[in-house]
């Protein structure tokens, strides 16, 4: 935009200093030959005078030497029926139209023009003044006046753009201050704000800007508290579970359902809490992925022994820290976990493979037939809400990483949450090797 705004002025001044450039040019051209005239002018009106004192061709072959312009020859007086006085320039022809004019002419000559200035003597003879105006007196002084013309309009061209340049400056350094906050705010830093600068329109846009991003965060606030306050709400019911779990006779089921309120009021803490927190304290939130999977493992082993299905789990010798709050990578985690255990048949296997790549789960079921429309949110073709595997896209890019839908070795689907390393796909071969540990049950 600043160097758009560069040009713009540059054009606009240029036409606008050739718009006098070229009549001024003409004009000095005309005012130095007007000058040379008005000078011939002068000395043949003071060879009038001498005329009038005396016509005595020895005279005035004194008085033309005596002048600037008969010394240089280039006055002459042209008598009648004798040669001229001085050094003349013009044919006869062109003196008898002079004195036929009755009126100064010009009569052109070699290198330059005649001024003829007709004049009557006392005894009524007819006599003309002759001053020979060269090429150079007639164009003294005009080139000298071009080349201040020109640097006279460079220097205003070169102001203008140097106005333009720096007004442009303060133009794209607000508007660029508002593009930089506006991604920011994309970006999640709700707290970014604009200090209003620049021109009045670019000033109603950084405080409308500024309006914008407190109302958003308001907003984002009232979402947080009102899901806060609906995990709340979810306490009552959870009470009532646990009461009844607390009444069942002792034994490996009640020890599960008891376990399972447990953990449910574990989510239920860590909604509340993630809820209440600000965008930017999320994002600056990490998270260890191998904890996270060995936690929620715990949880879907129990049910995975009911159902029994085999699976194994490649990897995790090694902590694999995430920028993502905790709560987010448990409902990525779950969301892949439960896909398989909503999706398939009971009793069947499936393995989960986590390294600095990312996770991935595999499942010897049925397999995934669309996978772009797997992905949709609130789509299912199971039945169910549509919404696991669209949580875990969301998260994989919140991490800077993707989700991919493949077929998996086993069979079935292969749901892999990639991050954002230089590693390849965690593919089961790819952590085989030495020292690494698996898990199996059955």
């Amino acid at each position: 935009m600043r160097w758009e705004l560069n040009r713009l002025a540059l054009a606009i001044t240029s036409m606008v200093a050739l718009a006098f450039l070229v009549p001024l040019t003409f004009a000095t051209r005309q005012i130095a030959h007007d000058r040379a005239i008005g000078d011939a002018r002068q000395q043949a009106a003071a060879m009038v005078a001498a005329l009038a004192v005396d016509a005595d061709p020895r005279l005035l072959t004194s008085a033309v030497a005596s002048t600037v312009a008969g010394s240089a020859g280039r006055l002459a007086i042209h008598l009648p029926g004798i040669k001229p006085v001085g050094t003349t320039h013009v044919t006869d022809a062109d003196v008898a139209s002079a004195t036929g004019y009755r009126r100064p002419v010009t009569a052109p000559a070699a290198g330059g023009i005649a001024y003829l200035q007709p004049s009557v003597l006392s005894d009524g003879r007819a006599v003309v003044i002759e001053v020979y105006v060269t090429d150079d007196e007639m164009t003294r002084g005009v080139w000298p006046a071009w080349l201040a013309l020109g640097g006279l309009a460079v220097v205003l061209v070169g102001g203008s753009v140097l106005v333009a340049d720096r007004l442009g400056g303060r133009l794209v350094r607000a508007t660029r201050d508002l593009a930089v906050s506006s991604r920011r705010l994309g970006a999640g830093e709700l707290a970014v704000r604009v200090q209003p600068s620049g021109p009045p329109e670019l000033r109603d846009a950084a405080l409308a800007f500024n309006t914008m991003a407190g109302d958003l965060r308001r907003l984002l606030d009232a979402e947080r508290e009102l899901a806060a306050d609906l995990s709340h709400r979810l306490r009552t019911p959870l009470t009532a579970l646990r009461l009844d779990a607390e009444t069942m006779p002792p034994g490996a089921i009640a020890d599960r359902m008891r376990q399972a309120c447990d953990l449910l009021d574990e989510e239920l803490e860590a909604i509340i809490a993630g809820a209440r927190l600000g965008v930017e304290a999320r994002g600056s939130q990490r998270s260890d992925l191998v904890e996270v999977l060995a936690e929620r493992l715990a949880f879907w082993s129990a049910l995975a022994e009911d159902q029994q299905r085999p699976w194994k789990v490649v990897g995790g010798e090694r902590p694999v820290p995430v920028s993502l709050p905790r709560s987010e990578l448990i409902l990525a985690v779950d969301a892949l976990l439960g896909n398989v255990f909503a999706h398939t048949p009971d009793g069947v296997a499936f393995r989960v493979t986590v390294s600095e790549a990312g996770l991935l789960v595999d499942d010897a079921g049925p397999g995934i037939s669309d996978p772009a429309n797997a992905v949709q949110r609130g789509v299912s073709g199971a039945g169910s809400s549509g919404l696991g595997l669209d949580i875990v896209r969301r998260v994989a890019e919140a991490a800077g990483g993707r989700l991919t839908i493949d077929r998996s070795p086993l069979g079935g689907a292969r749901i892999a949450m990639l991050l954002p390393v230089p590693n390849d796909d965690p593919a089961p071969e790819s952590v085989r090797g030495p020292g690494r540990r698996r898990r199996t049950a059955s």
